[in-house]
């Protein structure tokens, strides 16, 4: 069986240490580069046989098939620009895009095979699909709302996951989430929005990730949960998805496809 060789982004975080692990665990694929930050103090390390820790990212992509990537938007656009010189695949799930910054990666799923999700854990992705069920089966008698909590160190609010959650229950509706999207409530408001698909956002202490979607209806409410214990099921999620994508013809792909949630 081919192996597969992979960069990894942000090698010594604790993603970086999550994916490496679940790497390790693939019969596909091996680690080939691991990047990290300029003056990182660790720069030069060994993390598996013969590969060292480097901040150059055409030297830690250049003999790799795929990268992957959870760090901050900057450092994805700038890693994705060398990934598609290289010609190397690129799998990140780094969130927090500006619209314009959206529209760069989609420029290079032009010349390399991406794909970009805001969760690569399996169970929340099949509570994506079980949120667009949901509110397409219960319609518009039954309000959606959902909270997200993650540490307090997380930079984005609210959360991709949330943002996708979100997506999918206004994909359920058959209405558009820009025009529904309620992310503060404070002061007068008013009455609810009809339609109004409200986020609510809490950050604290060292919680991985948690999100509830809730359809309130009158009289009961149906409320759908993902909380993670740990890293480690993203990082299988990535990895999972670093193995699928290899070889395939440049374009942006979805992480439903890895999963056969389509």
């Amino acid at each position: 069986m081919a192996t597969h060789r992979v960069s990894v982004i942000g090698a010594l975080g604790r993603m970086g240490q999550e994916i490496r692990a679940a790497v390790g665990q693939h019969d596909e694929l091996t680690v080939a580069g691991g990047l990290e930050a300029p003056r990182h103090p660790d720069i030069g390390c060994e993390i598996e046989n013969g590969v060292r820790v480097t901040d150059d990212a055409k030297n830690a992509f250049e003999g790799s098939d795929v990268a992957i990537d959870f760090s901050i938007p900057k450092a994805t656009l700038a890693n994705l620009r060398v990934a598609a010189d290289l010609g190397v695949a690129y799998v990140t799930g780094t969130t927090g895009f500006r619209p314009e910054e959206l529209e760069q990666i989609a420029g290079y799923a032009e010349r390399i095979p991406l794909l970009h999700a805001p969760n690569f854990s399996v169970s929340v992705n099949v509570l994506a699909w079980l949120a667009r069920e949901a509110a397409a089966k219960l319609g518009p008698a039954y309000d959606a709302e959902l909270f997200e909590l993650h540490h307090s160190a997380k930079r984005d609010a609210p959360s991709g996951t949330a943002l996708r959650l979100a997506e999918a229950i206004a994909e359920g509706q058959a209405v558009d989430l820009t025009s529904k999207l309620v992310l503060e409530r404070a002061g007068e408001t008013g009455a609810r929005p009809e339609g109004a698909i409200g986020v609510q956002t809490l950050r604290g202490g060292d919680n991985p990730g948690e999100h509830t979607v809730m359809f309130i209806g009158t009289g009961e409410r149906l409320e759908l949960t993902h909380r993670s214990a740990t890293r480690a099921h993203f990082a299988q999620g990535a990895v999972r998805a670093a193995a699928w994508l290899v070889g395939k013809p440049a374009g942006a792909y979805r992480i439903e496809q890895v999963l056969e949630l389509d």
